[in-house]
């Protein structure tokens, strides 16, 4: 798209997921104080807010606290009804986790970030709490790494101006040793990281590629290095993912008319 004016924003919509978004585990019934504090908005803004999605059914007022109503999952439902990607590889999915013993997941970018957009949990890793719509750090992450380093240089720019912040003390910071790791990827075909998000985490992923060689998606496997070592991944793991993420690319090409919009009737009150 070409450069958006702050003229074309509207303010309202970008003030409502503002809202949205600030209810997380730390926040999962907050007042309306909560909120104008985690958004920045005044007291009356955030009530207006608050009542608008109250209306259309996302949130629900439980005296003074706010909590989301199960509505706010068709969101994400619409998605993947929409991105004919996760349907595909959810079956995969389920094959990664019964060849391996560990989760499986498929993500993608979104703007800087790296979101779960489909998962098989087969037990809680460390003390991260992964699932679908899970947001995590780019630069710190296996999938995430192989994303960027399958994308166009303005993706990988892009990652690298937003910042690359220390989280472990194995964490890649510095922006040449981040553009060294993605070529080092890209020649090999998949990324292992271990401990650069959280000690003891330990990925490993491989690109979902288009036609144009881009990567769509990243099919990624966790476990801890109390369980398995970097070594064991890289021998037993990372075959099996090279090769789902083959099939899953193959499902695609055979039913390019596989992504499937909503139809009008199939949406909620929301339309």
């Amino acid at each position: 798209m070409d450069e958006v004016s702050e003229r074309d924003i509207i303010q309202s919509i970008e003030r409502g997921f503002a809202v949205l978004l600030a209810f997380d585990a730390e926040l999962p019934e907050p007042t309306l104080a909560d909120l104008a504090t985690a958004t920045g908005l005044s007291r009356p803004a955030v009530r207006r807010i608050l009542l608008t999605l109250q209306k259309l059914g996302y949130v629900a007022g439980r005296g003074s606290r706010w909590a989301l109503t199960p509505q706010v999952l068709t969101i994400g439902q619409h998605y993947a009804a929409s991105h004919g990607v996760v349907e595909i590889a959810q079956p995969h999915l389920v094959r990664v986790t019964e060849r391996t013993g560990e989760s499986a997941s498929l993500a993608q970018l979104s703007g800087t970030d790296t979101v779960y957009v489909a998962r098989v949990n087969v037990r809680r890793v460390l003390g991260l709490n992964v699932d679908v719509g899970t947001r995590l750090a780019t630069h710190a992450t296996s999938s995430g790494q192989v994303l960027v380093a399958w994308s166009d240089a303005d993706v990988v720019d892009a990652v690298v101006a937003a910042g690359l912040p220390r989280l472990t003390p194995r964490t890649i910071t510095d922006p040449i040793a981040f553009r060294d790791r993605l070529h080092e990827i890209r020649s090999q075909g998949y990324a292992v990281v271990d401990s650069e998000l959280e000690d003891g985490f330990l990925t490993a992923a491989a690109p979902v590629l288009d036609s144009r060689g881009r990567a769509m998606a990243a099919l990624a496997y966790s476990t801890s290095v109390a369980r398995h070592s970097r070594d064991e991944v890289e021998r037993e793991v990372v075959p099996v993912l090279l090769e789902v993420a083959a099939d899953i690319r193959r499902a695609l090409e055979e039913v390019p008319d596989q992504v499937r919009w909503l139809r009008l009737s199939d949406r909620s009150s929301f339309s």
